[in-house]
């Protein structure tokens, strides 16, 4: 199936990719982790340009609306960047939305990849311009781990972002993390993992459709504005991060329910959270989803390996995937085309 979405080119070995801070300015505050980030690529093969903003702090943000628009154009404008990817998320890189230059986007298109608070600038950009854009590590959060990338996110990352063939089954990881360790003092060493159990099946089901992925807070920054991407037939993709707790969670699905949004979707897909979000047997996550979804029968799935979660799934927004859920033995996701050319 052909993508009626625009396509960048893929990420080759020995490619440039640009490093910027959209958003927040933690670069400014643990330059070691930003530099292990910047040179766990140049392990994986490529070279790299930082954004003269990127480790940049006015207030709490990366630098001024303007400063961080202009590391953003000069990457797209620059032949040699072929792929553009965050620092890290914050809460204000939808600023950008209103003076970023979409023509100028449009007419280079570029692989353009981040997570939580990037997922706004993602989704707009998707909106606007309908670049497929990308759900993905981020420089500070996986690069900067100790010894990089964890072997999960790197394969997956391969196949979506390096390879024009189609991306195929995207299968859970076999373990995950759930340990934090403080940036710049005691991340030295691997952190430890936990076997992963799988996603979960909550409403068994099938559905096709392009994929739309996003922080659920972030993307309901978009509401009422025009960067809000259509979600006729998605396959609908949504996580958020362990400051949120149940009661927000609920809020958040209940606006998506009220705005209409589970009137368009094919299938509901939602990210594993931290233990730190407080779901428990009194307020458990199937509970909620139950609710917000009640009179509803596409498919709804959770504690799938994208997010705030390590580590994760690449996923690109508007390609299309296929899913097939019975029970958590029996599960069949797979994105069924290539996200590049």
């Amino acid at each position: 199936m052909s993508s009626l979405f625009l396509k960048p080119k893929r990420l080759l070995r020995g490619d440039t990719i640009g490093v910027i801070s959209p958003s927040s300015p933690v670069a400014s505050f643990y330059p070691n982790r930003l530099k292990r980030g910047l040179h766990a690529l140049d392990n994986m093969g490529f070279k790299v340009i930082v954004g003269q903003h990127a480790a940049q702090r006015t207030g709490h943000t990366a630098g001024s609306i303007k400063d961080r628009l202009e590391d953003f154009h000069n990457m797209i404008r620059n032949p040699d960047v072929k792929a553009i990817i965050a620092t890290i998320g914050g809460y204000n890189s939808h600023q950008l939305l209103e003076e970023l230059d979409y023509p100028l986007i449009s007419e280079n298109p570029k692989i353009i990849m981040g997570y939580s608070d990037i997922t706004a600038l993602l989704a707009g950009i998707h909106a606007k311009t309908n670049l497929i854009t990308f759900m993905g590590p981020a420089i500070m959060p996986q690069f900067g781990e100790y010894g990089g990338l964890m072997e999960f996110t790197k394969k997956s990352l391969e196949k979506t972002l390096m390879s024009d063939q189609p991306i195929g089954m995207m299968n859970a990881s076999i373990e995950w993390i759930e340990e934090h360790l403080k940036w710049d003092i005691e991340d030295t060493r691997p952190r430890e993992t936990k076997l992963n159990p799988g996603i979960k099946v909550l409403k068994p089901g099938q559905a096709e459709g392009p994929i739309l992925a996003a922080n659920m807070g972030t993307l309901l920054l978009l509401s009422g504005t025009p960067y809000l991407p259509d979600f006729e037939g998605r396959i609908l993709c949504l996580e958020d991060d362990e400051s949120e707790q149940p009661s927000t969670i609920d809020r958040y699905l209940t606006q998506f329910r009220q705005m209409g949004i589970f009137e368009q979707i094919s299938a509901l897909l939602i990210g594993r959270f931290h233990p730190k979000v407080g779901f428990n047997q009194e307020d458990s996550l199937q509970e909620l989803l139950k609710s917000v979804t009640r009179g509803y029968h596409f498919p709804v799935l959770y504690d799938a390996d994208f997010g705030h979660t390590d580590p994760m799934m690449v996923l690109p927004n508007g390609v299309h995937a296929r899913l097939h859920a019975v029970h958590e033995q029996h599960i069949h996701f797979s994105i069924e085309e290539a996200a590049v050319q």
